[in-house]
């Protein structure tokens, strides 16, 4: 065996054949797989092999198709046939909102360039003749996906990465890793010592274990899963083309052809947790006991939905374990505080993603960046609260409802509440409707007293409408509170401080006593951060952010190498904070605090530290609504007395409470974005209309050199916001913008302007298209709505109310 390699891959599964064959494609022929036992030994081995494009989040539709793209490559390079089918999918929908999330679907694809149609009953019935029609109401068919031959698939990324001189040991277990002072590693197995310059965990089912060699705990659990096989249909004798594979929301099943019969699975709603606190080490090519007792009331829907599968006999059943990540998508990319270890894993659909996953982690390994925004499968979108307790929780729940609908209005209930601020109980009190932002609750809108505090699952607007339109027009007519305490908060300190910051911003580094906004970009200059940086003192500065991406701008820090005289922390738990908008907000805290909040004397982005009734305080004026407005950061201990005296002072001014949705509204009918959503690693400074916060003056900054050529260069899109002609519905997000019949771009967010009456569509536009009063249309759940492009604010173009 090799005593060193450039990179060692742990894991002969497909997503670890996948990245070793991606780094010897991209040169790194130095590169070693470790497998315990024999490829495809985890759970590869017993996969249904199903591949398919369809995903919530575009990028990762995007890498499907690459996926599957692939196929033909490997096969060439090879050698190895990969068993494809390439046969397309079939997905049904039983009720209205099932129809409505097909049709979004379909809108999304039309941009990807990904073929899919909505089609009728009887079309669906010659795809699939297995179908009873009596059961649904609509179908969406696509063009890309089908299924593989696992095995064969593997070997033919395996032995295509040893053609470009990769290599690879069977039945060599690793017994320890550890890190050396250079960044490099040691990996220990019991065929001899390899000396490592990257490691990879691609270790599937034992994923957790190599990452507990490290001394993490990765958020990844297995679940078992059943299938069966039936024997041969005679629906199906005689037919030119295989049945296209097909998923049924309702019955929660999914099934495709296998030779002459079917194969049908289900993800059960009480699903059973293999493994829960350590695989086995000798697990390998095992199949786990079946549990007919237990899923026959699953599958028996699946047999009247399809009932020629109930009329003949099963051929075989496969209950193996799968690993699932909390939220359903793959962990992947390096680990804060490890250099050079990497993660793959949690990968379920391995088949349909693994592809992608080698393509990205290669260019990350290779050029400190994946080359497309993956947040959504970024081991960083889960910090300290996925802790085993909470993943044992939300994986079971992830698993029932694979095949359930994820409706954007919907809160999932398991594992919650897990983090809340010193004010969840008053909020509570008040009436407060809550979700979850990286763990913490916090209020999504508020219900009057009597009206119930639940909200029906949809696609189109939900009985809380009105009370949120209720909400935006009391901050704009009056003043409102909105908890912030799940903004990301870090605190950087030191001598060093403002340089380190000057390095890794691209803005002017704002003198003491003020607030700047402050883009943050990757040396390929697209946009990692849209923050806002405080300064305090000369050597001490508070960051506020997204808090969803709070790990992800943690690791960000801590990979810009500060330097010994330069200190950055967390301060998600010791800082709590409320935003006070509206043209009342100036009266409001005034009464709380000595300081002068003179339009003169406290201006827009001043910052200071005083005291605020009771507490000690950071007072910004800012905020994110467009109204004159304040944040107030305290500790927590402080807090829910800052909270009262604010609520108490605002009595006779009116203060309401307003939530995350009332927000989202306020921020876009000023054309605000927001990161996560409208700003992510896809984009540039040009393109999001950031680049006016850029500094390039400066001489050095991350992402200079890519922010100077696109500046002389021009962006190719930007980033717009639109009034949209819509009914009952609003955009939710990546639904296609279409001119002339052609989709041009695709939509961001969207929420309705309720102080303007105007349904409200951002999104990314090619460049020469980005004009004021530009025609596009978007396809909003089936129904072509014109949209025109507004340059200007919606709401108080000229910024008269937020400056007071």
């Amino acid at each position: 065996m090799k005593a060193s390699a450039r990179a060692v891959v742990i894991g002969g599964g497909v997503v670890g054949a996948s990245v070793l064959y991606h780094l010897a494609r991209i040169g790194w022929t130095d590169v070693l797989l470790l497998e315990k036992s024999e490829l495809t030994s985890g759970s590869t081995w017993h996969a249904a092999g199903g591949m398919h494009t369809f995903n919530g989040e575009a990028n990762i539709s995007r890498l499907q198709k690459y996926t599957i793209d692939l196929y033909r490559e490997i096969e060439a390079l090879s050698g190895q046939a990969c068993g494809l089918h390439p046969n397309g999918g079939l997905m049904l929908a039983a009720t209205r909102g099932e129809l409505d999330s097909l049709k979004l679907i379909c809108s999304r694809a039309r941009y990807l360039g990904m073929e899919t149609e909505m089609i009728t009953l009887a079309q669906a019935l010659e795809l699939n003749p297995l179908i009873d029609p009596r059961y649904f109401i609509g179908a969406l068919w696509r063009a890309d996906g089908g299924h593989c031959d696992p095995s064969g698939t593997t070997h033919a990324y395996v032995k295509a990465a040893r053609a470009l001189g990769a290599s690879v040991e069977r039945f060599t277990r690793v017994l320890a890793l550890a890190p050396r002072a250079d960044g490099s590693w040691d990996v220990t197995t019991d065929k001899g010592p390899v000396h490592a310059e990257h490691v990879v965990n691609c270790g599937g089912l034992w994923a957790r274990e190599l990452g507990r060699m490290v001394g993490i705990e990765l958020p990844v659990l297995a679940m078992e899963h059943h299938y069966l096989l039936t024997e041969d249909l005679p629906e199906l004798r005689g037919r030119a083309s295989e049945i296209v594979n097909t998923t049924d929301y309702a019955g929660e099943i999914y099934m495709r052809q296998e030779r002459g019969g079917a194969l049908i699975g289900t993800y059960e709603p009480h699903g059973v947790v293999w493994a829960p606190e350590r695989t086995p080490d000798d697990f390998a090519m095992q199949l786990l006991p079946d549990d007919f007792e237990r899923l026959a009331p699953y599958f028996e829907v699946g047999f009247r939905h399809f009932p020629a599968l109930g009329r003949v006999g099963i051929r075989k059943a496969v209950n193996g374990p799968f690993t699932f990540a909390p939220d359903g998508n793959p962990l992947v990319g390096p680990v804060r505080g490890l250099r050079n270890y990497w993660v793959a894993c949690a990968v379920m659909a391995g088949f349909s993603q693994g592809g992608g996953i080698g393509l990205v982690l290669s260019r990350w390994m290779a050029d400190n960046d994946p080359g497309q925004d993956i947040l959504s499968m970024d081991v960083a979108r889960f910090g300290a609260f996925a802790t085993p307790k909470y993943t044992s929780i939300k994986v079971p729940e992830n698993y029932a409802r694979r095949f359930r609908l994820a409706y954007p209005n919907e809160e999932l209930p398991a594992a919650r509440p897990v983090r809340r601020s010193p004010i969840y109980d008053r909020l509570q009190a008040a009436g407060a409707v809550m979700g979850a932002n990286f763990g913490l609750e916090n209020a999504l809108w508020f219900a009057p007293q009597g009206v119930p505090r639940t909200e029906t699952p949809s696609y189109r607007r939900s009985e809380a409408f009105p009370f949120v339109r209720a909400e935006c027009q009391a901050v704009r007519a009056g003043v409102g509170l909105y908890e912030t305490s799940n903004y990301g908060k870090y605190e950087v300190s030191g001598a060093g401080a403002r340089a380190w910051l000057d390095r890794v911003f691209a803005c002017r580094i704002p003198r003491p006593g003020r607030l700047g906004l402050a883009p943050m970009l990757n040396p390929a200059g697209r946009i990692v951060g849209d923050l806002s940086i405080a300064c305090l003192a000369p050597d001490r500065y508070l960051i506020v952010g997204s808090g969803f991406a709070e790990e992800f701008h943690l690791r960000w820090f801590w990979q810009s190498a500060p330097a010994p005289d330069v200190f950055v922390r967390s301060a998600a738990s010791t800082l709590c904070g409320v935003s006070i908008a509206g043209p009342q907000a100036r009266a409001l805290v005034q009464r709380l605090v000595r300081l002068d909040l003179g339009a003169g004397a406290f201006r827009l982005f001043d910052v200071r530290e005083t005291a605020v009734g009771f507490a000690p305080a950071i007072l910004t004026r800012a905020g994110f609504t467009g109204e004159l407005g304040y944040e107030i950061w305290t500790t927590p201990d402080y807090f829910a007395t800052l909270y009262d005296e604010l609520c108490e002072a605002g009595t006779d001014l009116g203060l309401v409470h307003f939530g995350g949705r009332a927000l989202s509204s306020l921020r876009l009918e000023k054309g605000y974005g927001s990161f996560n959503k409208d700003f992510r690693p896809d984009y540039t400074p040009g393109e999001t209309g950031l680049d006016r916060f850029v500094d390039f003056a400066k001489a050095d900054f991350t992402g200079r050199a890519a922010a100077v050529a696109e500046r002389a260069a021009g962006p190719k899109r930007r980033f717009v916001v639109m009034e949209v002609e819509a009914h009952d519905a609003d955009v939710v997000g990546y639904e296609s913008i279409v001119k002339d019949g052609a989709a041009v771009g695709y939509v961001t967010s969207g929420a309705y302007g309720h102080c303007i009456a105007k349904s409200l569509a951002a999104g990314y536009v090619p460049t020469a298209l980005a004009r004021d009063g530009e025609r596009f249309e978007i396809d909003i759940l089936g129904e072509p709505c014109a949209a025109t492009v507004r340059l200007a604010p919606l709401y108080d173009p000229e910024g008269l109310r937020l400056r007071g």
